[in-house]
Order: C-alpha cells, then sequence, then structure tokens
C-alpha cells in the first residue's frame, strides 16, 4: 500500500522506483574517438547521447549504411535480453516465497514476448522499402515500445513483494532497458534521416497523432472489409465458428472451452458468437491465436466475470477476468468486468496486448484497473468504462472515440483518477487519446463526489501522454484537472492535454500548471486524431459525419 497525496492508494503498478526508463540510469562513458556523423545523427534523440554514441561505435565497427545501424540497435536489445534471461536462472533456484516465485515465471512470460518483437523487427528492417517505409517504421516504433513495456512489467511483478529480488531483477534488466531506450531513439534519427533524402508524401513520420473524420459505424484501416461487416453485423445475419451459449444451444457453455477447441488450422477471422448470460471464467486468449472475434448479444446481456484482485493475494497481471494476448482480436457487443471491488485494490476487468484490436460497443466494469490496454495499437469505439483509480491505464496507442467513461464511488480516503498513461521515454508513441466522449459519474457517486475528488490523470512514468479532446466532461472533475503521482516527479516530462471539450467539468481556469501541461493548437489536436496517430497512411478512419471543427478537417 502506497500513499499518495496524502490519500490510501495500492501502487502496485509499476512505480517511480522501479523505473527502468532512460531518465534513471547512471550515466556511461563518453564515446572514445570521433564519433561519425551518422552515428551522431542517429543518437540525436536520445536522452544518453554518450552511450548511445559509444554503444553503436563499439559493435558497428565501420558500419555506415543508416538501416544497419538500426538493425544493430535492434540486436543488441536482443542480445542484452538473452543476458538477462541467463542472468536470471539463478534466481529461479533460490527464490521459495510464492508470489516471488510467479513473479519471475511472469518475467519468463513477458521477456519471451519481447524477444519476438525484437526479431519481427530485425525481420522488418530487412524487408525495408521507402514507398513502404512508413508503416514499416510505425511498426518499429510499437514493437520496440512494447519490449521495454515488458521488461517493466517484469519488474512490476516483484513490487511490495519482500527480499531481494525485486532489485536483482531491476539491476539484471538495466542493461537491456538501456538499449530499448537508445534503440528507440535511433529509429528516430533514422525517420529524420529518411524524411530528408526521401520527401515524398506521407514518407516516413507522419508524426504520431492524426487528424482525419470518422464516423460512427467506421473503423481504423488495419479493419479488412470482412472484418468491418462483422462488426457492423447482428448475431441473426452472421454465421459464427463457434456459439457458446449457457442453455445448451451451443456448442460450448464456456467461452474457455470454445477457445480450447480452435484447431491449428482455423479460418480468420474467426467468431465465437457468446449468447446472453453472464459467464463466471477467466479467460485468455492466447498469443497463438489471431484474428479472433467475440460478439455478444449486447454489452449488458452478454458478460464475462470475474474477481480476481491484488489484495487476495494476485498480482495485477493475474487478476484480469479476460486477457488478450493475440494480435487481430475484435469484440463488439460484450461486456467484461472486475466484482472485486474498491476494496480489492487491483483489479484488471480487461486486458489486452493485442496489436491493431478493435473493440465496438463493449462495456468494461470496475474499480481500480479496469481497462488496461497494455502495448501495440487498439481502438475503442462506442464503449462504456467505469472505475475508480487509474481506471484506463497501459502504454499501447489507444484511441477511445465516443466513450462513456463513468466515474465510481471509490472506498473512503480514496480520490479518483481516470486514466495514468505509461510512456517511459520521450520517443515512445504510446498516449491515451480520449475524444469525442463523455465523462460522466456513475448514479451512486454523483451524491457523494465532493468527499471524494475526480482527476482526468496522472503520470504512471515520467513521460505519461494524455490527450482529451472534443469529449463532454461533467461537473464531477476538480478544478486542478490532473495530479502528481509522487511529488514532482515526472511533471516537467508528461504530455497531458485538453483541447476543445464542453460541459462544466472543461473548464480550464483551475487546471494545475506544471510544465507538462500543454495548451495545444487545432494543428497538434489533429495529430492525435487516428488517421495520424497510428501513422498508418491517410485513411484510418473514413471520412463521414464526426463533429470535428474545420480545424480538425
Amino acid at each position: 500500500m502506497g500513499f499518495f497525496a496524502g490519500v490510501a492508494y495500492s501502487n502496485n503498478k509499476i512505480s517511480k522506483e522501479t523505473d527502468i526508463s532512460t531518465t534513471s540510469r547512471v550515466d556511461s562513458a563518453a564515446p572514445a574517438g570521433p564519433v561519425p556523423q551518422v552515428i551522431q545523427d542517429l543518437c540525436a534523440p536520445s536522452l544518453i547521447k554518450d552511450y548511445c554514441q559509444s554503444e553503436m561505435m563499439k559493435y558497428g565497427g565501420t558500419m555506415t549504411d543508416p538501416k544497419e545501424l538500426v538493425k544493430l540497435s535492434v540486436q543488441l536489445v536482443s542480445h542484452s535480453l538473452q543476458l538477462a534471461l541467463k542472468d536470471a536462472e539463478p534466481l529461479k533456484a533460490t527464490t521459495t516465497e510464492p508470489m516471488a516465485k510467479r513473479a519471475l515465471e511472469i518475467c519468463d512470460i513477458k521477456i519471451n514476448t519481447a524477444m519476438g518483437d525484437l526479431n519481427r523487427s530485425v525481420t522488418e528492417i530487412d524487408k525495408f522499402e521507402p514507398a513502404t517505409g512508413e508503416k514499416q517504421i510505425d511498426n518499429l516504433k510499437t514493437w520496440i515500445e512494447a519490449t521495454l513495456t515488458f521488461q517493466e512489467v517484469c519488474i512490476d511483478a516483484f513490487s511490495n513483494i519482500t527480499g531481494p529480488d525485486g532489485h536483482k531483477m531491476r539491476m539484471i534488466l538495466q542493461l537491456s532497458g538501456m538499449a530499448a531506450c537508445n534503440s528507440m531513439a535511433v529509429i528516430e534519427g533514422w525517420t529524420k534521416l529518411l524524411e530528408k533524402t526521401n520527401p515524398v508524401p506521407g514518407a516516413a513520420h507522419r508524426r504520431l497523432l492524426g487528424g482525419g473524420a470518422s464516423n460512427k459505424n467506421d473503423f481504423p484501416e488495419w479493419v479488412s472489409p470482412t472484418q468491418r461487416k462483422l462488426l457492423q453485423a447482428t448475431p441473426s445475419n452472421i454465421k459464427p465458428d463457434i456459439v457458446v451459449a449457457q442453455d445448451g444451444s451451443g456448442q460450448f457453455k464456456t467461452v474457455n472451452e470454445a477457445i480450447k477447441s480452435i484447431g491449428p488450422n482455423y479460418k480468420t477471422p474467426f467468431v465465437i458468437y457468446i449468447k446472453a448470460g453472464v459467464y463466471n471464467e477467466q479467460v485468455i486468449v492466447p498469443n497463438a491465436l489471431s484474428g479472433i472475434m467475440f460478439i455478444g448479444d449486447g454489452p449488458t446481456k452478454t458478460k464475462i466475470t470475474g474477481n480476481k484482485n491484488y489484495k487476495e493475494g494476485y498480482h495485477t497481471q493475474d487478476t484480469p477476468t479476460v486477457a488478450i494476448m493475440a494480435p487481430g482480436f475484435m469484440a463488439k457487443d460484450m461486456g467484461f468486468e472486475n466484482t472485486a471491488g474498491p476494496e480489492g485494490f487491483q483489479a484488471v476487468a480487461f486486458l489486452s496486448q493485442s496489436d491493431y484490436s478493435v473493440y465496438y460497443n463493449c462495456q468494461f466494469d470496475g474499480y481500480q484497473d479496469t481497462l488496461c490496454p497494455l502495448a501495440y495499437r487498439q481502438f475503442y469505439r462506442d464503449c462504456v468504462i467505469s472505475g475508480t483509480i487509474d481506471f484506463i491505464f497501459g502504454v499501447a496507442r489507444t484511441v477511445i472515440q465516443g466513450g462513456t467513461l463513468v466515474v465510481r464511488k471509490p472506498m473512503d480516503n480514496q480520490q479518483n483518477v481516470v486514466t495514468a498513461e505509461g510512456r517511459q521515454d520521450p520517443n515512445g508513441v504510446s498516449a491515451i487519446v480520449i475524444m469525442n466522449s463523455h465523462i460522466t459519474a456513475d448514479p451512486a457517486y454523483l451524491p457523494v463526489k465532493n468527499q471524494f475528488p475526480t482527476y482526468l490523470g496522472r503520470p504512471w512514468k515520467n513521460f505519461s501522454r494524455t490527450v482529451i479532446m472534443h469529449t463532454v466532461i461533467d461537473d464531477i472533475i476538480t478544478p486542478a484537472g490532473w495530479v502528481p503521482w509522487d511529488a514532482r516527479w515526472g511533471l516537467d516530462t508528461l504530455y497531458y492535454a485538453e483541447f476543445e471539450n464542453t460541459g462544466p467539468g472543461s473548464n480550464t481556469q483551475g487546471r494545475v500548471t506544471w510544465p507538462g501541461i500543454k495548451h495545444i493548437t487545432p494543428q497538434e489536436a489533429e495529430q492525435f486524431t487516428p488517421v495520424k496517430f497510428y501513422a498508418e497512411g491517410d485513411s484510418w478512419i473514413k471520412d463521414a459525419n464526426v463533429p470535428y471543427t474545420a480545424g480538425m478537417s
């Protein structure tokens, strides 16, 4: 249990003390000898330029091709993670405390996931072509940032565990964390070089933000025509691959049985229709099952529920009622909840590390840590999300569009925080973007709102980034708007912005004035709309009737 702004909180997510981002690292020796210009250019975005340059010179030899040097930076991350796995082996033999043993298992899973991202990053660099370079660089930025996130999740698993293991793991991962941050910087440096040498429209660097119109019934560009039809369909006009029904009218009575039945040669998208009912089970869609879709009878009719929580001895990573590990996941007309209540502290209803995932007309109910878009690219349309503390938290590129964010009543001596975004490096591409949405109160919270202050967000990591735009904010947000995680940590480096919101809670005159609070222009706000934020081309969301102002068109 930590203490935050004088109010009791359970801070078992990655804390300031477990930060492995570049700002917490030891200084490195300056590079020996003159630094080639190409390495100077590639390392320019790094917070620890000397370390970046010395590593690239040490292992790059006489390399002058920027692409090969970028690949080298990724390989250095992979090498350091392999060393970390080797160095962690003795801990497995000596650790006896159950929570610590489980933390090591979580580390093993997440580090191996990171290794997969590094391997596909090397492949992506090998096949790089300027004509498709923007998408490929976007992939690299997304995947390398995810490797840093997964290392942080490993360290987080040791939070509040007595004994030396957490400190040892933090030291083991220090080098790989530095390498990941430098690789992100080198990729950013490469991006700038490409902009100079390949000034073609839309190439290389459509700055992770974005503008463009969108439609209530439209979806990001990554959604294929077949998937679009499914997202706009109802159970009555589709033929699902599997039907789950508690009354026995489907092939299976539980969602887990349906998932376990999927064979190795299934075709995607693979549709699981889950009929109305409350399914009390913990569901995990493993990494191997890409392209799965859940479709229900409605977000309040078809609900998957659970109550695992931190207070009962579970790691936060083990509490999600539903966890999606596979790419290309979609959900429509579904409800997901964790019923542990505020007294359970961290109790995740839904965790997603699904790249290119879409959630349409879904409901996520919980209290602390309700929804965790952990990594990669995720899009939430017309969804309801309820909770108390940090009830939307993660390190994904998350767009919540047309959503209803419902603040609930917390425990005594607590206060509510809507978002806790975890970007760890200035070259990271993650953010939580809330647009065209509504931040409102649960009926039980409204009469006591003055007893329990509510804030828009706090910096989970020191480069935390959250943008709220074109959103109706009810009279439940304290005038300060944003709240620190711990003293002044991260207040100079975060990026928080509010743009053209409405409602009584949108008045920014009383907001905090930290250096990281941004007063953005329409052009800057446009950079956070889906078409540019995902840096995937000119049409992530097709033109339609989203009420953007002229400056956002």
